[in-house]
């Protein structure tokens, strides 16, 4: 029994069991959403915010939080964008890369604040996300990149089709696999736990309390930069305020999946299951003619309900991510 709960967590079967029904409750009224091929289009609609969701994980799971992941993402998507524009022959990989380390390099000075100068993460990402908007601004004055101007292979790559998948599901997919592995197997992902879990003890098992939340803003970053490339690929078009308040709804998508805001408590298929419940909320409420009114009020309901659970379930004790009271290294 105790193996069963090991690796089907309980949080996480209550999680996917919601889901399950809420798509049972869909599909009485529209049979039509439950098909393989609509349940694709959610799951590649959701492909960001999983995408995201992993980054943003990993960086609450050691006590801090990301706020500039969207504004990553747009400055990382405008980058890739005004490139493709000017040099029309540019190689995607190289496109790719460039996404991934300016977005890699942006989480990097998040980190650096939080690591060397001890301001609280939400104060550097509140800041830094202001920043990153107004570069935007700066090197596109204000305007924008729009479809006929980006070459056909810029944006034809997150809609090309593997195995009846879009390569923007695929990325979000080996996304998942690659930080399953990395959060089970590897120092760093026991690091991250440690240090989330009790950083005074993580000191003492010689484990460097603000290089690791350094390098998960890293790796927030990277995945932010590598989103901005696909999202505006995807829709083929960049402007300032592009993914505007999507970094709420990515630690929306952890706090559902029961990433713990006190740190060192959650899981990979948690965030998963968090940003999948939130994008069939997202997908299945137009589709029964749900108000945009009620649409905000009842994904906000979702979220505050996934709040409460993981304040009643979680430790009686957490430290809050508004402050910086524990031992660094």
């Amino acid at each position: 029994m105790k193996q069963l709960r090991h690796t089907f967590p309980l949080r996480e079967a209550i999680l996917g069991a919601a889901i399950v029904i809420l798509l049972g409750l869909i599909s009485v009224r529209f049979p039509g959403f439950i098909e393989p091929a609509n349940l694709a289009r959610v799951f590649n609609d959701t492909a960001p915010l999983i995408i995201l969701a992993l980054g943003q994980m990993v960086v609450i799971l050691t006590r801090c939080i990301d706020l500039s992941v969207a504004a990553n993402l747009a400055l990382s998507g405008m980058v890739c964008a005004m490139l493709n524009v000017a040099y029309p022959g540019m190689p995607i990989p190289v496109i790719l890369a460039v996404a991934l380390v300016l977005g890699a390099v942006m989480g990097a000075f998040n980190g650096i604040l939080v690591w060397k100068l001890r301001i609280p993460p939400i104060v550097v990402t509140l800041g830094t996300m202001t920043i990153y908007r107004g570069i935007i601004f700066l090197i596109s004055g204000g305007k924008w990149v729009n479809s006929h101007e980006m070459s056909g292979a810029f944006t034809g790559l997150p809609r090309t089709e593997l195995l009846g998948l879009p390569v923007l599901s695929w990325v979000a997919i080996l996304a998942v696999a690659v930080f399953g592995l990395m959060m089970s197997r590897t120092a760093l992902g026991r690091s991250i736990f440690a240090v989330g879990g009790n950083p005074n003890a993580a000191v003492y098992t010689g484990i460097d309390v603000g290089r690791t939340q350094f390098f998960a803003f890293v790796l927030s970053g990277a995945l932010a930069g590598l989103t901005g490339y696909l999202w505006v690929a995807r829709y083929a078009v960049a402007y300032v305020d592009i993914a505007g308040g999507f970094e709420l709804e990515v630690v929306a998508a952890c706090v559902i999946g029961g990433i713990s805001i006190a740190g060192g408590i959650g899981s990979v298929s948690g965030a998963l299951l968090g940003a999948l419940f939130l994008g069939v909320v997202k997908n299945a409420l137009p589709v029964i003619n749900i108000s945009p009114f009620w649409q905000l009020a009842i994904s906000g309901s979702a979220i505050l309900i996934a709040v409460a659970f993981n304040a009643s379930s979680g430790r009686a004790k957490g430290r809050i991510i508004l402050k910086d009271a524990e031992v660094r290294t």
